[in-house]
Order: C-alpha cells, then sequence, then structure tokens
C-alpha cells in the first residue's frame, strides 16, 4: 500500500508542474481505478474531459468508475455513446456486466462473444461462469468437454431434430383481445396456407416474417403458439441459448441448421423470442463475431439458397428500437406489431382463466378489469396470486377457508403495480424522437387513447 502511495504521491506531484499532461492524468485515474478507489479515479477522469472532452480512454475510464461507484445508470450512457464508434475489448466487456446488472443475460452473452473475438485475453472466469448457461445447453456435453455434442453444433444436414418439435392445442380462441394482430396475422399467415392457390395466382408466396413487439408479459409467445395451432402447423420455439456458441462461426451454423429444420417440417412455424438480442444493430458491434450472427439471419430470411414457402416466421422483442433496420425490409420482417397491454375485455378473460381450479365466490370480472387499466396478462397473473395469499393468510388465522370474491381481487391490484409503465415510458422517447417512417405510430396512438 505504501508504494501504492508514493506512486500516486509521484504522479500528483509530476501534474502539479504539468497540469496539462493527459497520459500522465490517465495513468493516475488508472491507477486509482486499479487500487479501488474509483471515486478519486472520476475526478482525474473529469478533468481529463474537461481538457480534452472527445477523449474516448477518459469516457471509458470515468464509465469503469461510475461502475465501480455502483452508478449504473451514469455508467451505461458513457457506454452505449462509446458503442457508437470503435469501441475496444475492454469496453465491451464493462458492457456486458452493465448488461448483466440489468438482468439482460442475452445480450450480455452476445457482447462478450464479441470482446472475446476482439481480444480472447479479454477473458474472464467470472462471466464465462455466469452465462456458460447460455454457450452451453447441455451439461452432460459441458462436463465431458465435447463441443460437438453441444446442443445444435450438428451439420446442417443432420436429419436429427435440433429444436423440439411441438403442435401447439391453442388457438386464437384462447388469446383475449388483440383483435387488429390477430387479424394482421391471418392476412399475412393464415390465409395464405387456407387459400394457397388464390394467393399463388397473385404472385403470394406462402410464409414470411411478422415482428411483435410491445411490453413484457403480454402474451406475445402465447400469441405465437395459438397461430401455429389455429394451423394446426409444427411450432419451432428458438431461444439464445439453441443459437449462441463462444466459438467463432458455430452460431451461423447452428441458426442455418434451425432454418432447415424448419423448412423441412413446412408449414411450420418458426419462432424466435428476445430477437433483439440475435438481430441487434450491427453498429453496436465492434468485432465480426456479432454482426456475422446478424447478416446469417438476414441470409436465412431471404432464403437466398433454400426455399423458405411454408416456413412463418414469427419474432418477439420488447425493445424493437435495438434490432437492426435491415430486419424491417420487405421479405423479411415485413409486418412490425404492436402487442399492447390486454383491452378490458382480455383483462377480464384473463382473469378468469387464472382463478380457475380456486374457490371463488360470485366475481364481477368486469368490475376488477376497469380497475386493473394497463396491466399485462402477467400483472394480472400476480394479481390474483396476491389475492390467494391473503386468503390463505386469513384460513390460517381463523381456521375457515373462504373463496375468492370481487373485493378480493380489487384490493390485490392496488398492491399491484403495472409493470408496463416503465417500458412506455422509454418507448415513448423514442416513438416521439426516432420515429422514422412512423414506426411506433401505433405505440403514441395507444398512449393518446390512454
Amino acid at each position: 500500500m505504501a508504494g501504492g502511495d508514493d506512486q500516486e504521491r509521484a504522479l500528483r506531484d509530476a501534474l502539479d508542474v504539468s497540469p496539462d499532461n493527459l497520459p500522465l492524468r490517465l495513468h493516475l485515474a488508472e491507477t486509482l481505478l486499479r487500487s479501488g478507489r474509483p471515486a478519486a479515479a472520476e475526478g482525474e477522469y473529469r478533468q481529463m474531459l474537461l481538457r480534452d472532452p472527445a477523449s474516448a480512454a477518459a469516457r471509458a475510464g470515468l464509465a469503469a468508475a461510475f461502475f465501480q461507484q455502483g452508478k449504473l445508470r451514469e455508467a451505461t450512457v458513457l457506454v452505449e455513446a462509446l458503442l457508437e464508434g470503435d469501441a475496444d475489448g475492454a469496453t465491451l466487456v464493462l458492457h456486458t456486466r452493465l448488461l448483466l446488472a440489468e438482468g439482460r443475460d442475452r445480450e450480455a452473452a452476445v457482447q462478450y462473444t464479441a470482446a472475446l473475438a476482439l481480444d480472447p485475453r479479454l477473458d474472464d472466469a467470472d462471466l464465462t461462469d455466469r452465462l456458460q448457461h447460455l454457450f452451453f445447453p447441455d451439461p452432460a456435453a459441458e462436463e465431458a468437454g465435447d463441443d460437438e455434442g453441444i446442443a445444435l453444433t450438428a451439420d446442417a444436414e443432420s436429419d436429427g431434430p435440433l429444436i423440439e418439435v411441438e403442435r401447439p392445442a391453442v388457438t386464437f380462441a384462447e388469446v383475449g383481445g388483440m383483435d387488429q394482430v390477430k387479424e394482421e396475422i391471418r392476412m399475412k399467415i393464415i390465409h395464405p396456407l387456407e387459400h394457397a392457390e388464390l394467393f399463388r395466382a397473385y404472385g403470394k408466396a406462402i410464409g414470411g416474417g411478422i415482428l411483435l413487439y410491445g411490453p413484457p408479459g403480454c402474451g406475445k409467445t402465447h400469441l405465437a403458439r395459438a397461430t401455429a395451432g389455429q394451423i394446426s402447423a409444427s411450432f419451432l420455439a428458438v431461444g439464445l441459448s439453441d443459437v449462441l456458441d463462444m466459438w467463432l462461426g458455430n452460431s451461423e451454423k447452428r441458426l442455418h441448421a434451425i432454418f432447415e429444420q424448419a423448412r423441412r417440417r413446412a408449414p411450420c412455424v418458426l419462432f424466435f423470442d428476445e430477437v433483439d438480442a440475435l438481430g441487434a444493430s450491427r453498429s453496436s458491434f465492434q468485432a465480426s463475431a456479432g454482426r456475422n450472427v446478424v447478416n446469417q439471419f438476414l441470409y436465412e430470411l431471404d432464403g437466398v439458397q433454400a426455399d423458405n414457402d411454408g416456413v412463418l416466421i414469427l419474432a418477439a422483442t420488447n425493445t424493437p428500437w435495438h434490432v437492426d433496420p435491415a430486419f424491417r425490409r420487405p421479405g423479411r420482417f415485413d409486418r412490425v406489431l404492436f402487442v399492447p397491454p390486454p383491452d378490458a375485455v382480455a383483462r377480464a378473460a384473463i382473469l378468469r382463466i387464472h382463478v380457475k381450479g380456486k374457490p371463488v365466490d360470485d366475481i364481477d370480472f368486469d368490475h376488477v378489469a376497469q380497475k386493473t387499466q394497463g396491466f399485462s396478462g402477467a400483472d394480472l397473473r400476480a394479481v390474483v396470486d396476491v389475492a390467494v395469499e391473503e386468503k390463505i393468510r386469513v384460513a390460517m388465522r381463523d381456521g375457515v377457508p373462504r373463496p375468492l370474491g370481487t373485493k378480493d381481487l380489487t384490493a390485490a391490484a392496488k398492491a399491484v403495480k403495472p409493470s408496463t409503465h416503465e417500458w412506455f415510458a422509454t418507448a415513448r422517447n423514442y416513438a416521439l424522437h426516432a420515429n422514422e417512417g412512423g414506426a411506433y405510430d401505433d405505440v403514441l396512438g395507444y398512449l393518446d387513447m390512454r
């Protein structure tokens, strides 16, 4: 410690003589950061930025100092600005840590892979341990050290199943509300299958892509399954762990293999959840690894060397502003549909589903629905859970179990905060300031009607 103090004293003495020596000040800031004094390092990085506002090294260092102090929002703002330029691998690693802190593990895995592709020396045991469940979905294969055995590393021509094939029993009849979204899906996906000859007569291929976006918990995945059930098609649900691999080139192979499986099983609904992690804007990737996955995805959507006829591609995201704009080109995800929180009729239907099988009194579901404006399907499930827990608590106290009633659900609704509010706060900013081509007009329309 004494040696470190001596080094800091010597650096400060030198800066007293030459206060505008930026390399010297950077060295001092980095020394303070390494010694666990982020607040002091923050001061030095700020002094650098006063003298050179464009210094990427100072901004990256300041972001690291913010992160060490738990100032995650400030660190994120700086890092995202750096990612728009030529950020180095260390910045990508810091971005990985920030994404993990926000619970965005899948996006963190993509950034960590890009960082290692840029500089393998940035391999961090802690990050690898935290993210390995995304890289190694098959624990037995990982334990055996068999890279060939990891799920989905099979050759694209393999006849073996890569993604579990589902045959959903749910149809649109079990999806409350969302009539406009369902009608768009019918026109784009269902009618071409039911009236194939008519659509071919007009030169319309059977298949195509729809991107669903909106707040989390509003039924995008449920709607995708219902689409497959509506047409009695195979359903392949693809997660990031089914595609992402830490070895260069394997992610692209996996993606191609998944599309080939869907093509063999046509008619088939191929569903990508959290597609923003696989199809993130290429400007956010500083290494070729991430860009290559996006390019491969676009290549498969185009069906350059394979026919996507009969492959119905649905994707869902909570953050459409992070999806690469190229995905919205006609022939790819040429329908971008907003999935709003359920309306009053749908909320009542969802509540009926969640209380099914529970002891209930004569519940006025329409009344409860009016008290849950802006609630997502997941929020409504939480309302029922809270009401049930309170009933159990009272039953244990009084020794007499009583059924759920309207008052129980309305009281529980007051205790549950709608999770969609935070999403709309962010979406409003994009809808007002980054609404090229009217991409988010539906969001603005929904907000105006509230």
